[in-house]
């Protein structure tokens, strides 16, 4: 597969033109077919990495409209960073070279919610894996309860301050991935996909790439 490398700002645009045609309802369910898993077998060249929630209303390649071998996509509940989530990415950056990573949030997020009631005064216990899962969000959680003065915090806002941690971790976490944005090679856009629209918002991005446009 001789496929040259877009720029990270030209992989952003076809992830946004593929989800726009998906928010549409006219996707092209493009490289699905026999030719393309034929060709795949032999090795992959992915145009971009997800990091995204593990909940099963983010199929990723539905979402951005994508085919066999386009996306190399890792996956937990609540996008939560991890050594095993920064090893994978460094192997997309530096073996697959991919030009871009997506890591991508929801809302209703079912570990979001976990992470806000797990703060509350009369909070159950949670199972020890599934509380080392949500603690990362917890940050999150607090800043926006300064902000919400007392309130139950917004799980939309608390989602969106996670990608923004997430995005910062991850660069903080991997000089491999930071040094790959800085020289050009690599951009990192965090975003939000709205469940019932179907759409992806940018949140924050990172890199030679306009999430914006």
């Amino acid at each position: 597969m001789n496929e040259s490398r877009p720029t990270p700002a030209d992989a952003w645009r076809q992830m946004r033109r593929g989800n726009e045609r998906f928010v549409a309802g006219a996707p092209e369910h493009p490289r699905q077919d026999v030719e393309r898993r034929t060709e795949v077998a032999a090795g992959q060249r992915p145009s971009a990495a997800l990091f995204g929630c593990a909940d099963s209303r983010l199929a990723a390649e539905i979402i951005f409209d994508k085919g066999l071998g386009d996306l190399f996509v890792v996956r937990n509940a609540g996008q939560v960073m991890s050594e095993s989530v920064v090893g994978s990415l460094e192997f997309a950056v530096a073996v697959l070279e991919v030009p871009l990573i997506v890591v991508l949030g929801h809302d209703a997020c079912g570990a979001v919610a976990a992470a806000i009631d797990s703060t509350g005064d009369d909070a159950p216990t949670l199972p020890a894996h599934i509380w080392r899962l949500v603690a990362p969000i917890v940050p999150a959680v607090r800043r926006v309860q300064r902000e919400s003065a007392g309130a139950r915090p917004d799980p939309e806002r608390v989602g969106s301050e996670h990608v923004r941690d997430t995005v910062t971790d991850l660069l903080h976490r991997s000089e491999l991935i930071s040094e790959a944005v800085a020289e050009g090679r690599l951009g990192i856009v965090g975003a939000n996909y709205r469940l019932t629209e179907g759409a992806v918002a940018p949140i924050v991005w990172v890199g030679d790439i306009d999430a914006d446009t």
